[in-house]
């Protein structure tokens, strides 16, 4: 099957999810309003509350969620198959991720901002927001650890990648300065900002950064993680408009021309689907795709730790309310759109059947050297890219991702540091509570070695507990909506088949570890699925009560400039 067909097919329905979807939940179920006084207005205090251009805003929020996870999924995901991965990324994506992002951004705005860990305490009680708070430190934890292990690997690997990487803090800190202190044209600033990523891929090109086996007394890898931790730590402490929010919004642009490139690799080659479109002959010891898939995929179809990013950070820069629309929606349609080039790349990226196999010889075997090297392949044969350079635009697209993710990831854990800390009747200050979560981040990821390979040592839970995450999210939401008398029907489905299957997926893994002898992650995953389980009863007797309980009403406050603009309207 020729793979231009599936990409046709793809991009119609999340574009029609946008256009229509998204309307519909904006308009009916979350009833925006673009005069409402948004916490980013009335909380500003120009650190984490800023008033924010949505399209400057759409960059953060989309690089932050995007990591490279929506990458390494369906890299994976696809020895199923490339149907099954493809049906749930693009499935996910218009009815559940696109809905997860919004409503999670909606509830956070019209709750001062307040993360969803806050907002379980309000609407579940305190027992279902303690445990809640301890998915969300994991989920964190885990993301923090493994990107930073995935970025050494890919600068490792890819030398070429090292300048662009670096290059990109520089190029953020002066956007953000052109942006907020200069006032330059917006238009004007991503057209510099994107020439000057890519003039450092080509600079990178020439010039790889290979260091030495013992560099400064340790190895290549433990200085990158050291590096990505002290820089990851200075950047959640510095307001979001300094380098946070500009680095993500040029990123955001630079990583959708790549991906516009990746794309356009895709409609001059019109490659031939090499692998199974069911992989009828997997490989010995490799799991059932039910549930597995729906963990395997979780960026790119649902996400819980979107949730967690829009409520933390991309809620307190909201301008208006209706700018929710495309800040989440979008948001989650851009790392679709991303899921979505992996699977072709890693599907028609190889000249065989026989080679894609090679690839995929065991489950687990793909991820992003995978996608780097058929998407390369590609870009390659489609538009003459040479294959060096091809392998450093896609190694750089994917450190970027990562890198966005793993800075935010660390802003906030320190969040959600000072959240425990209140609760135990500490009061940590930002610094204090940043140096906690960098320390447990460090601790974990050189607990194997000073290759840092203790990073992904619990990865194999983040799949189970992401989706966990999305449905413990779209829980709240639905008792939300339930206390305002609207529909939640769109909500709960989606609730219903995210948790069974993260529930299930869990329950399968905990029988795979204690087969295989690794009491630390089925130690977890009996604490996760505790957790899961007890929220869920929590969750579950909230929105039955709901109905009971009296009705609540947002207090629909209007910011002084629409306020005069309603005036004006009345008297005219």
């Amino acid at each position: 099957m020729n793979a231009l067909i599936l990409l046709a097919i793809g991009l119609a329905m999340m574009a029609t999810g946008y256009l229509l979807y998204s309307k519909y939940l904006s308009s009916k179920v979350f009833q925006l309003r673009a005069g409402y006084e948004t916490p980013a207005h009335s909380m500003r205090d120009g650190v984490d509350y800023v008033p924010t251009n949505k399209f400057v805003l759409w960059g953060h929020h989309f690089t932050s969620v995007a990591g490279a996870a929506p990458i390494v999924g369906p890299a994976i995901a696809v020895i199923w198959g490339w149907l099954p991965a493809f049906l749930w990324v693009t499935i996910g994506t218009v009815f559940i991720a696109g809905m997860h992002d919004l409503g999670a951004l909606w509830a956070s705005t019209r709750h001062k901002g307040q993360s969803i860990g806050t907002l379980s305490g309000k609407y579940i009680g305190s027992r279902g927001r303690n445990l809640f708070l301890v998915v969300i430190f994991l989920l964190l934890l885990m993301v923090v650890a493994a990107f930073a292990v995935v970025i050494t690997g890919l600068l490792v690997s890819t030398p070429t990648a090292v300048i662009p990487t670096w290059g990109a803090i520089v190029v953020a800190l002066l956007i953000g300065q052109a942006i907020y202190r200069l006032k330059w044209n917006l238009p004007l600033v991503s057209v510099v900002g994107v020439v000057a990523l890519y003039s450092l891929m080509l600079l990178g090109d020439r010039y790889p950064v290979v260091l030495p086996e013992d560099f400064l007394g340790i190895g290549p890898q433990a200085f990158w993680i050291l590096a990505l931790f002290i820089y990851g730590a200075i950047a959640s402490l510095l307001p979001v408009w300094v380098l946070l929010q500009p680095r993500d919004y040029i990123n955001g642009l630079q990583l959708f021309v790549g991906l516009g490139i990746l794309y356009a690799s895709f409609l001059f080659t019109a490659p031939t689907l090499v692998a199974p479109m069911v992989n009828r002959a997997m490989p010995e010891g490799a799991p059932s795709m039910v549930p597995l898939l729906f963990v395997t995929i979780a960026c790119g179809a649902i996400s819980g730790f979107h949730g967690v990013v829009a409520s933390g950070t991309s809620s307190k820069q909201i301008d208006k309310e209706t700018d929710e629309r495309f800040v989440g929606y979008f948001g989650a349609v851009g790392e679709g759109l991303l899921a979505l080039g992996a699977i072709i790349s890693t599907t028609a990226g190889y000249r065989t059947v026989a080679e894609w196999e090679e690839i995929y010889s065991a489950f687990g075997k793909g991820g992003v050297a995978a996608f780097v090297q058929g998407g390369g392949n590609l870009l390659n044969q489609g538009l003459g890219i040479s294959t060096s350079l091809s392998a450093t635009i896609l190694a750089t697209m994917a450190v970027l991702f990562a890198a966005t993710t793993m800075d935010t990831g660390i802003r906030l854990q320190r969040m959600v540091v000072q959240e425990i800390g209140e609760i135990v009747g500490m009061k940590l200050g930002a610094t204090a509570a940043t140096l906690i979560a960098v320390i447990v981040a460090l601790a974990l990821t050189f607990s194997a070695g000073a290759d840092g390979s203790g990073g992904m040592l619990i990865w194999p839970l983040f799949g189970t507990t992401n989706q966990l995450m999305a449905a413990l999210t779209l829980a709240i939401i639905c008792v939300i909506l339930s206390r305002l008398r609207r529909s939640y029907l769109p909500i709960l489905v989606p609730l219903v088949f995210v948790m069974l299957m993260s529930i299930w997926a869990l329950v399968v893994q905990l029988g795979q570890f204690y087969a295989a002898g690794n009491w630390l992650l089925l130690v977890l995953d009996v604490i996760i699925l505790v957790a899961a389980i007890w929220v869920s009863i929590e969750a579950l007797a909230a929105l039955r009560k709901a109905r009971e309980l009296p009705a609540i009403e947002f207090g629909d406050r209007d910011t002084p400039e629409h306020s005069a603009e309603v005036k004006a309207d009345a008297r005219t």
